[in-house]
Parts: C-alpha cells; sequence; structure tokens
C-alpha cells in the first residue's frame, strides 16, 4: 500500500479505508469492517475491548493504525471521540448504561434472556435513528415509487425483510417480483430487470453468494439498487445507488433484525406517503382490512 499522511478527520479516514480495503490483509479487512459499523463502541471503548470483542489481537489494531499513518490506535480512535461528541451527543452514556445493566444481571430465566434481548433492541433502534439519512430514505422511496417493478432479493436471516417489502408494497399496488431461491431460477429471474425497475437487496454477513452476484449483475447493467446491509464495506456497496448500512450489534446467539425491519416500514410508509399523496397519514392496506 502506498504511504500518505495519516486522516485528519473521521469522514477522511473512513474514505481512506474504503479505498485500500481491497487491498488489505484478510485481519485488517476484519479491522476495517469492525471499525465502519461501530464507530461509537470504538470512541468509548479501550483498544484491548475492542480486539476481545473482534477476536483479534490489539497489536493487529495498532499494527492497522499504523499502516495508515498514524503512531498508534489512540491517534486514530481520537477521530471516533471526536465524531461522537459532535455527532451523537449522549451516545456514549446510552451505551455505557446499556452495559453496566447487562453486566449487572444475573437472572438467565427465559423471561430475562427476553428482556436481554429487548434493551438490545432499544439501542439498535436508537443508532439506526441517528445513522440513517433522510436524504437517502427520500431518495429510495422515489426510486420505489417510480419503478416499474421492484425486484426483492434477500435469502437466509434475511429472507423475512424481504418478504415484509413484498407484502407491503404489494398491498400498495407495486408490481413486485421475488427472486425466491426455490426451483435454483432466481439469477435467471433476476436477468430479466430493466433500468426502469429497481432491485432491493438485503444481506448480512455472512454475504449471500447469490444475493451478492444478482446485485453486482444488476449494477452492471444499470438497474438501480437500494440495499440494506450492515456494513459500508459490505459486498452491495460497489452497486448500490442508495446504501443503507444497519450495524449489527452483538448477540450471545442470534443477531436481531428489529433495526432491518424498522427501516423495512419506514421505506414503505414513505412510498405509501407518495402514492397515496398523504404525507400525514399514510395507510397500508391489510389482506383483512375493510
Amino acid at each position: 500500500m502506498s504511504t500518505v499522511s495519516a486522516p485528519e478527520n473521521y469522514e477522511d479516514l473512513i474514505r481512506l479505508i474504503h479505498e485500500r480495503h481491497d487491498e488489505m490483509s484478510k485481519t485488517y479487512q476484519r479491522i476495517a469492517v469492525y471499525l465502519t459499523q461501530n464507530p461509537n463502541e470504538v470512541a468509548v471503548h479501550s483498544v484491548n475491548a475492542i480486539a476481545a470483542r473482534c477476536g483479534i489481537h490489539a497489536s493487529s489494531f495498532v499494527r492497522f493504525a499504523q499502516s495508515l499513518g498514524y503512531q498508534g490506535f489512540k491517534e486514530l480512535q481520537a477521530l471516533f471521540q471526536k465524531r461522537l461528541a459532535t455527532a451523537a451527543p449522549g451516545f456514549e452514556a446510552r451505551v455505557r448504561a446499556l452495559e453496566t445493566e447487562l453486566k449487572v444481571r444475573e437472572d438467565r430465566s427465559e423471561a430475562g434472556f427476553l428482556r436481554d434481548l429487548v434493551v438490545r433492541d432499544i439501542a439498535s433502534l436508537q443508532d439506526l435513528l441517528e445513522r440513517i439519512s433522510p436524504a437517502e430514505i427520500e431518495t429510495a422511496a422515489e426510486m420505489i415509487e417510480k419503478a416499474e417493478t421492484v425486484f426483492l432479493v434477500g435469502q437466509l436471516r434475511s429472507a423475512p425483510v424481504v418478504d415484509l417489502l413484498r407484502y407491503i408494497l404489494t398491498m400498495l399496488g407495486k408490481r413486485c417480483v421475488l427472486l425466491d431461491p426455490s426451483g435454483g431460477l432466481a439469477t435467471h429471474m433476476a436477468r430479466t430487470m430493466k433500468a426502469s425497475d429497481v432491485l432491493i437487496a438485503v444481506s448480512f454477513r455472512f454475504y449471500a453468494n447469490e444475493v451478492v452476484n444478482i446485485a453486482d449483475e444488476a449494477g452492471a447493467a444499470g438497474v438501480p439498487l437500494v440495499a440494506i446491509t450492515d456494513s459500508t464495506l459490505s459486498p452491495l456497496a460497489k452497486s448500490a445507488r442508495v446504501l443503507f448500512a444497519v450495524p449489527e450489534h452483538d448477540y450471545s446467539f442470534s443477531r436481531s433484525l428489529a433495526a432491518p425491519m424498522c427501516l423495512a416500514q419506514a421505506l414503505t410508509v414513505a412510498v405509501a406517503a407518495r402514492l397515496q399523496k398523504d404525507g400525514n397519514s399514510p395507510r397500508i392496506p391489510t389482506v383483512t382490512g375493510t
């Protein structure tokens, strides 16, 4: 990698990480993904705590920072701390309160597991509200509204998100095609997409190969793509017209869909308001509605 001066602000740092990502070692790529997904956590935790969360030795984080021109990790971390102080006042207190609450709890009952999940989901939804750009939601809603056909693709854990999108958009009268993996036809169906359509692709770690391939082909064919994923370093990012990066927070057993499902609902409400010309109280029909 070529030597450059260390970035002096958060935006330039993230830009440099994106530029260098494909050239990085696998370990550095894992560090890059964590830094871009969890900027608030990077700001408030020690390098040892961050390293433990990633399963990577702390010295690798120091060398990563040095490869970007910093003397050590603290210099890099200072940019994350400045961003947090100026962009999201109060978040540090919420993070620390959440961690303290979870650490002191000894309740391992079924109800205790439920409580843990709900508390973490609340934090994820607060994070979503601070991260998602209103302009991006507006652009995505406009793309969906104007599309001749809305194609949807999401597999494995992402499948419920596209199922929800298909249901609501269909009830709003939008022509939708779910690129279902059954029968092995999803890729072939995707090749019928046109520039007048839109593809909504949803994928999180570890990214489903067919979803990534369909997104790549769509981008190459000039089909507009709205991506819901977990990082700006996601393989969906390079083809996306609009990229919603919804960072995932650690869970002991599974990863929650609360934030991406909430984002999907917000998109459909925005589309409903456009289609119904009622920005104040758009109504999404239901099958059993009267």
